[in-house]
Protein backbone atom coordinates (compact mmCIF):
# COMPACT_ATOMS: atom_id res chain seq x y z
CA UNK A 1 0.00 0.00 0.00
CA UNK A 2 2.86 2.55 0.99
CA UNK A 3 4.77 1.97 -2.11
CA UNK A 4 1.87 2.11 -4.36
CA UNK A 5 0.63 5.54 -2.25
CA UNK A 6 3.80 7.20 -3.04
CA UNK A 7 4.29 6.10 -6.63
CA UNK A 8 0.92 8.15 -7.07
CA UNK A 9 2.55 11.12 -4.90
CA UNK A 10 5.46 11.54 -7.57
CA UNK A 11 3.68 10.28 -10.79
CA UNK A 12 4.51 13.31 -12.48
CA UNK A 13 8.37 12.82 -11.30
CA UNK A 14 10.95 11.26 -13.44
CA UNK A 15 13.60 11.55 -10.85
CA UNK A 16 12.20 8.40 -8.19
CA UNK A 17 12.61 5.05 -8.15
CA UNK A 18 10.05 3.03 -5.59
CA UNK A 19 10.42 -0.42 -4.71
CA UNK A 20 9.14 -2.39 -2.24
CA UNK A 21 10.57 -5.32 -0.27
CA UNK A 22 10.05 -6.99 3.12
CA UNK A 23 11.99 -8.23 5.74
CA UNK A 24 9.75 -11.38 6.08
CA UNK A 25 8.10 -11.42 2.88
CA UNK A 26 7.08 -14.78 1.17
CA UNK A 27 7.92 -13.83 -2.53
CA UNK A 28 5.85 -13.89 -5.30
CA UNK A 29 2.87 -13.03 -3.44
CA UNK A 30 -0.04 -10.88 -4.60
CA UNK A 31 -1.06 -7.78 -2.69
CA UNK A 32 -4.10 -8.50 -0.10
CA UNK A 33 -7.58 -8.40 -0.62
CA UNK A 34 -8.15 -5.26 1.39
CA UNK A 35 -5.15 -3.48 -0.35
CA UNK A 36 -5.99 -4.29 -3.47
CA UNK A 37 -9.74 -3.22 -3.00
CA UNK A 38 -8.46 -0.01 -1.11
CA UNK A 39 -6.44 0.63 -4.24
CA UNK A 40 -8.66 -0.16 -6.75
CA UNK A 41 -11.27 2.38 -5.43
CA UNK A 42 -8.27 5.41 -5.94
CA UNK A 43 -7.84 4.45 -9.13
CA UNK A 44 -4.06 2.42 -8.32
CA UNK A 45 -4.44 -0.72 -9.97
CA UNK A 46 -1.10 -2.62 -8.56
CA UNK A 47 -2.64 -6.25 -10.14
CA UNK A 48 1.61 -6.67 -11.06
CA UNK A 49 2.39 -6.78 -7.36
CA UNK A 50 4.39 -9.43 -6.14
CA UNK A 51 5.91 -9.32 -2.88
CA UNK A 52 9.76 -9.84 -2.57
CA UNK A 53 12.14 -9.86 0.32
CA UNK A 54 14.76 -7.23 0.98
CA UNK A 55 18.29 -8.13 -0.63
CA UNK A 56 21.77 -6.49 -0.59
CA UNK A 57 21.88 -5.48 -4.14
CA UNK A 58 17.82 -3.28 -3.49
CA UNK A 59 19.86 -1.67 -0.54
CA UNK A 60 23.19 -0.80 -2.36
CA UNK A 61 21.23 1.11 -5.08
CA UNK A 62 18.84 2.58 -2.61
CA UNK A 63 19.28 6.27 -1.11
CA UNK A 64 16.74 5.78 1.43
CA UNK A 65 15.09 3.11 3.00
CA UNK A 66 11.61 3.57 4.63
CA UNK A 67 10.69 0.66 7.53
CA UNK A 68 7.45 0.47 8.93
CA UNK A 69 7.83 -0.07 12.43
CA UNK A 70 10.97 -0.14 14.35
CA UNK A 71 10.95 -3.90 14.44
CA UNK A 72 11.80 -3.91 10.63
CA UNK A 73 14.19 -1.31 11.22
CA UNK A 74 16.06 -3.65 13.62
CA UNK A 75 15.11 -6.79 11.30
CA UNK A 76 17.35 -4.27 8.21
CA UNK A 77 20.34 -3.18 10.38
CA UNK A 78 20.94 -6.74 12.01
CA UNK A 79 20.89 -8.11 8.56
CA UNK A 80 22.76 -5.41 6.42
CA UNK A 81 24.42 -2.94 9.15
CA UNK A 82 26.94 -1.49 6.62
CA UNK A 83 23.24 0.40 5.18
CA UNK A 84 22.02 1.65 8.46
CA UNK A 85 22.88 5.04 7.58
CA UNK A 86 19.75 5.19 4.99
CA UNK A 87 17.16 3.34 7.06
CA UNK A 88 14.40 5.53 8.52
CA UNK A 89 11.11 4.69 10.07
CA UNK A 90 8.40 5.74 7.82
CA UNK A 91 6.41 7.91 10.30
CA UNK A 92 9.56 9.89 11.33
CA UNK A 93 9.34 12.96 9.38
CA UNK A 94 5.10 13.25 9.68
CA UNK A 95 3.89 16.50 10.24
CA UNK A 96 1.16 15.43 12.39
CA UNK A 97 3.05 15.28 16.63
CA UNK A 98 0.78 12.12 17.27
CA UNK A 99 2.28 10.44 13.88
CA UNK A 100 5.96 10.94 14.28
CA UNK A 101 7.72 8.25 15.64
CA UNK A 102 5.12 5.85 15.18
CA UNK A 103 5.03 2.34 14.37
CA UNK A 104 2.59 1.03 11.44
CA UNK A 105 1.57 -2.41 12.21
CA UNK A 106 0.75 -4.62 9.33
CA UNK A 107 -3.35 -5.32 8.89
CA UNK A 108 -2.34 -8.49 7.13
CA UNK A 109 -5.25 -11.10 8.19
CA UNK A 110 -6.73 -8.20 9.72
CA UNK A 111 -10.48 -6.29 8.88
CA UNK A 112 -10.78 -3.71 6.40
CA UNK A 113 -10.88 -1.26 9.30
CA UNK A 114 -7.40 -1.81 10.22
CA UNK A 115 -6.34 -1.54 6.45
CA UNK A 116 -8.33 2.11 6.09
CA UNK A 117 -6.45 3.05 9.04
CA UNK A 118 -3.18 2.35 7.62
CA UNK A 119 -4.21 3.87 4.31
CA UNK A 120 -5.37 7.54 6.27
CA UNK A 121 -1.78 7.22 8.24
CA UNK A 122 0.13 6.79 5.35
CA UNK A 123 -1.31 9.39 2.97
CA UNK A 124 -0.59 11.92 6.47
CA UNK A 125 2.70 10.59 6.58
CA UNK A 126 4.10 10.06 2.78
CA UNK A 127 4.17 14.08 1.74
CA UNK A 128 6.91 15.10 4.64
CA UNK A 129 8.47 12.01 3.62
CA UNK A 130 8.75 13.47 0.00
CA UNK A 131 9.80 16.57 1.39
CA UNK A 132 12.56 15.39 3.45
CA UNK A 133 14.26 13.59 0.46
CA UNK A 134 13.42 16.53 -2.07
CA UNK A 135 15.02 18.79 0.79
CA UNK A 136 18.07 16.64 1.74
CA UNK A 137 18.89 14.51 -0.84
CA UNK A 138 20.73 15.68 -4.19
CA UNK A 139 21.73 13.33 -7.11
CA UNK A 140 25.20 13.67 -7.69
CA UNK A 141 24.79 12.89 -11.18
CA UNK A 142 22.64 16.35 -11.45
CA UNK A 143 25.53 18.08 -10.17
CA UNK A 144 27.43 16.58 -13.02
CA UNK A 145 24.88 17.93 -15.36
CA UNK A 146 25.00 21.47 -14.03
CA UNK A 147 28.42 21.85 -14.10
CA UNK A 148 28.25 20.66 -17.75
CA UNK A 149 25.86 23.01 -18.69
CA UNK A 150 27.36 26.31 -16.26
CA UNK A 151 31.10 25.50 -16.99
CA UNK A 152 33.08 28.41 -14.83
CA UNK A 153 35.18 29.88 -17.12
CA UNK A 154 37.47 32.30 -14.78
Amino acid sequence: MAEALFRDLIKERSDYEVVSAGVAAAPGMPASKHTTAILNERGLNRADFASRMLDEAMLKTATHVFAMSRHHIAAIEDEFPEHSDKIYLISEFAADDKLRGKDLSDPFGQGRSAYEETLSDLKKMLPSLLAYIDKTWKDPAADVNVEEQNPNHE
